[in-house]
């Protein structure tokens, strides 16, 4: 019996990853990443994402691979987008870029500040490759942009 496909993505549901030292939110470089926490953000997207009619399910790793399976696994848990802040690993990760190229999930790269304007190692964006768009220096309100793409797509 051939294996039965994944079901239709749900437009109404939006992955959101956040990678390593991104739970620091708030206390970490505030200068740089700004006084919202990880929760703020995530009740800032919950709300935005009811007046869109969408949901948002947010995780967070400080784990490479952990973001590898949520990334290959979003299909099939019928995601129809994903926004990723994959933080350090955005200039590091071939894997994220692999990842992201083999899944039909479309990526929205999102950085609360914008790396082009940050130390020059910064300015590689391997996520940044294979996505189908990115949002920075925004801030906060980069996950609520890069929510309204989502949305869109």
């Amino acid at each position: 019996m051939p294996a039965s496909p994944p079901p239709a993505p749900d437009r109404r549901r939006i992955l959101v990853l956040n990678g390593p030292n991104l739970n620091l939110l708030g206390q970490r470089e505030p200068e740089i990443y700004g006084h919202a926490t990880l929760a703020d953000i995530e009740a800032l997207l919950a709300t935005r994402a009811e007046q869109l009619g969408v949901t948002v399910e947010c995780r967070q790793s400080n784990h490479e691979g952990v973001l590898l399976d949520w990334l290959q696994q979003a299909e099939a848990e019928g995601f129809a987008a994903i926004l990723l802040n994959a933080g350090a690993y955005t200039h590091t990760s071939i894997a994220l870029l692999d990842a992201i190229h083999a899944i039909a999930v479309p990526v929205i790269e999102v950085h609360l500040s914008d790396p082009s304007q940050r130390e020059e190692f910064r300015h590689l964006s391997y996520v940044g490759m294979a996505a189908a768009g990115t949002v920075q220096g925004l801030g906060a309100q980069s996950y609520v942009v890069a929510l309204e793409r989502a949305d869109a797509l």
